[in-house]
C-alpha cells in the first residue's frame, strides 16, 4: 500500500497534477464543508429510510448502519438496486433523496471547477504581470524571452496561450506608445 503512494511523486513532472493538487489544497475547506454536509445527509437519509422501511423489510433495513448502504448508493447516484424501498413513504423518501443527491454530487464538482478556473486565471495574471515588466521598453530581447519561457513552463501555460498573451500585450504596448502625447 505504501508503494502505491509513490505515484504522488509524479506530480513533480506533471503540471496538470500540480494544478490539481493546488486546487485541492486551495479548496480543502470548501470540499470539507461539502463532504460534511454529504455525511449529515447520509445519516439523515439512513435514519429516514430505516424508520419508513424497517418494519416491512427487517433484513434489508434492520439497523441504521444497514440502511446506510442504501443511502450511500442513492446519494452517490449509483443506485445498485439490490436494496430498494417498497412502501409508498419509502419510495417517496427515496425519490426525494435521489433529487437531493444530484445536488450533492454537483457541489464538489462545482467547487473543483471554480477552483481550476481561479487557479488558471491567477497563473495567467502572473504571466501578464511579467509580460508588462518585460515590455516596459516596447520589445522583448532574448534574455527576456527565455525568462518568459521559464515562467510559462513553471505556470503550466501552453505555448499557444502564451503566444496569444504576448501578442495581445505587444498590441497594447504599441497602442499605448502611439497615443502617448
Amino acid at each position: 500500500a505504501f508503494r502505491l503512494l509513490r505515484i504522488f511523486k509524479l506530480t513533480r513532472y506533471s503540471k496538470a497534477l500540480q494544478l490539481l493538487l493546488a486546487v485541492f489544497k486551495e479548496e480543502r475547506k470548501s470540499l470539507t464543508a461539502a463532504f460534511s454536509i454529504l455525511f449529515v445527509v447520509l445519516i439523515l437519509a439512513s435514519c429516514g429510510i430505516y424508520l419508513l422501511e424497517n418494519s416491512i423489510q427487517p433484513k434489508k433495513f434492520g439497523t441504521i448502519p444497514d440502511a446506510m448502504w442504501w443511502a450511500m448508493a442513492t446519494l452517490t447516484t449509483v443506485g445498485y438496486g439490490d436494496v430498494t424501498p417498497v412502501t409508498v413513504g419509502g419510495k417517496l423518501f427515496g425519490g426525494l433523496i435521489t433529487i437531493v443527491s444530484m445536488g450533492m454530487v454537483a457541489l464538489p464538482a462545482g467547487i473543483l471547477a471554480s477552483g481550476f478556473i481561479d487557479q488558471m486565471e491567477r497563473r495567467r495574471q502572473r504571466f501578464k504581470i511579467m509580460l508588462e515588466q518585460v515590455l516596459h521598453d516596447g520589445h522583448i530581447d532574448e534574455r527576456e524571452e527565455q525568462l518568459l519561457e521559464l515562467l510559462r513552463h513553471k505556470l503550466g501555460i501552453d505555448v499557444e496561450e502564451a503566444e496569444l498573451l504576448i501578442a495581445l500585450a505587444k498590441k497594447n504596448v504599441h497602442k499605448d506608445i502611439r497615443f502617448c502625447p
